[in-house]
């Protein structure tokens, strides 16, 4: 058999594929998986979209992949209040832990802030590309 790798985009067979495999190999292990996505947004009264964050549930954590705020409206209270969104919807679920990752220019003291602890610490050569690994615990 020719095995061939090739570059695409993603699509919904390679979707089917990824959680279909991912389940069974969690089940083959006795996990449950317990996958599913979350995006929240933070709106304006005349529907402007202000910020987003997103991420997944897997296993026994929560996973923040995006927290964006728009321009004109980053150190008002709108990050924090998606973090608790998150937080809010998924303490008492079950679920142990909040994960997520940021750079150094990024957003380490404000996660550090709001009572993520740093888990990891990829050092690069420019301290603005290090990249903080975070958790806090949930339950």
């Amino acid at each position: 058999m020719k095995i061939t790798i090739k570059r695409v985009g993603e699509n919904s067979i390679i979707g089917s594929f990824i959680r279909d495999e991912f389940s069974s190999h969690a089940e083959q292990n006795n996990i449950d998986m317990n996958y599913s996505k979350f995006c929240f947004v933070a709106e304006s009264d005349e529907d402007e979209l202000l910020g987003v964050i997103t991420g997944h549930v897997i296993y026994n954590e929560v996973h923040i992949s995006d927290l964006i705020v728009k321009k004109g409206y980053r150190k008002c209270g709108l990050g924090s209040k998606l973090i608790a969104a998150v937080e809010e919807t998924y303490t008492g679920a079950g679920y142990e832990k909040v994960t997520l990752s940021t750079y150094g220019f990024q957003a380490p003291a404000f996660y550090k802030k709001l009572g993520y602890r740093i888990e990891f610490v990829r050092e690069d050569r420019d301290p603005k590309l290090q990249k903080y690994f975070f958790a806090k615990p949930i339950t």
